[in-house]
């Protein structure tokens, strides 16, 4: 049975009483790939993918804050398949949750040939970012407005993680504890 899915639209997050539909700070980047991009296999680094990421991120997430963001982490990077000298990679970012300072962005990657033809899904992950004040301390960011059911799936979804992800920072803690008591 598929979870139920609330009258749309919702407000999500707990930060300024202000909110922001999810296309408005969703962005496309798009960029060649060169011999400088790649490994002695051929393929494309990982680190020039994950460079690409965390830009897209920076950007979407400033466009719904309104303010500088910071990284905070990324969560479930997933490789699929190389990218290759001459593709043309597209990088996709949308945020899919907020709290009250924090925005989780998820982003997406493609590849095709420079002279066209079928795009493949080559890469997935998802990025935390904080909003800074101007003196560099995280800010509240707006709530997230959610309009379609697609953006509310994405947001459940990227609340199950938010709760794993704190469910093993505790699990963490408690070994941390654990190990300096005995």
């Amino acid at each position: 049975m598929s979870p139920t899915i609330p009258e749309l639209p919702v407000l999500i997050g707990n930060g300024r009483d202000e909110s922001h539909p999810v296309p408005q700070s969703q962005v496309t980047m798009t960029q060649l790939m060169a011999p400088q991009d790649t490994n002695l296999m051929g393929n494309v680094f990982g680190g020039v993918i994950l460079a690409a990421v965390d830009r897209i991120a920076y950007v979407c997430a400033t466009r719904h804050a309104g303010r500088p963001c910071v990284t905070a982490s990324f969560d479930q990077v997933d490789f699929r398949s190389p990218i290759q000298i001459g593709e043309v990679v597209t990088v996709r970012a949308s945020v899919n949750t907020v709290g009250r300072t924090s925005m989780e962005i998820g982003v997406q990657v493609t590849a095709e040939p420079v002279t066209g033809g079928e795009s493949r899904h080559t890469n997935s992950c998802y990025v935390t970012m904080v909003a800074l004040d101007p003196e560099g301390r995280p800010c509240s960011v707006p709530k997230l407005e959610i309009r379609t059911e697609d953006e509310y799936r994405r947001h459940r979804d990227a609340e199950e993680r938010r709760g794993a992800r704190l469910e093993l920072a505790k699990r963490r803690r408690v070994r941390r504890e654990n190990k300096a008591g005995g």
